[in-house]
């Protein structure tokens, strides 16, 4: 494999943490907000990132991309909040299923993947700089 190739598979890697990180984040500012669901209010449904192996990169090493977003299939918290246009007859109503602590967990961790790639970009750069100047 070559130098250029494993930029390939790292920069895929890379495109694909970006979308995981934007996602988390659009969790986080949204967790609050109700949508509108065809005339209905509803809790907002956090988003999860599906990736999958690229194979365009060849048979033996692949890069990485979404494959999907869709939406985390855990039910909504209920709280007390008789005050919530969606409170049932008890005063209970329905809140986003968006963990905050966990969405920011996965966000810095995704965040030191970026940067871990990042390091490897330089490291190639470092070693095909040095490869061009053995001849000099």
């Amino acid at each position: 494999m070559s130098l250029f190739g494993i930029l390939d598979i790292v920069g895929s890697a890379m495109d694909a943490q970006i979308k995981k990180m934007l996602t988390f984040s659009s969790n986080i500012a949204n967790a609050e907000k109700f949508i509108n669901k065809n005339g209905q209010f509803s809790p907002y449904v956090s988003k999860k990132v599906i990736l999958k192996p690229d194979t365009k990169f060849g048979k033996y090493t692949n890069g990485v991309k979404v494959d999907k977003i869709i939406n985390n299939p855990s039910p909504f918290k209920v709280v007390y909040n008789p005050d919530s246009p969606l409170a049932n007859s008890k005063g209970y109503a329905p809140t986003s299923n968006v963990n905050i602590i966990s969405e920011m967990i996965h966000n810095i961790s995704t965040s030191h993947d970026y940067q871990a790639n990042a390091a490897i970009i330089n490291t190639i750069k470092y070693m095909i700089l040095k490869t061009l100047s053995v001849g000099s």
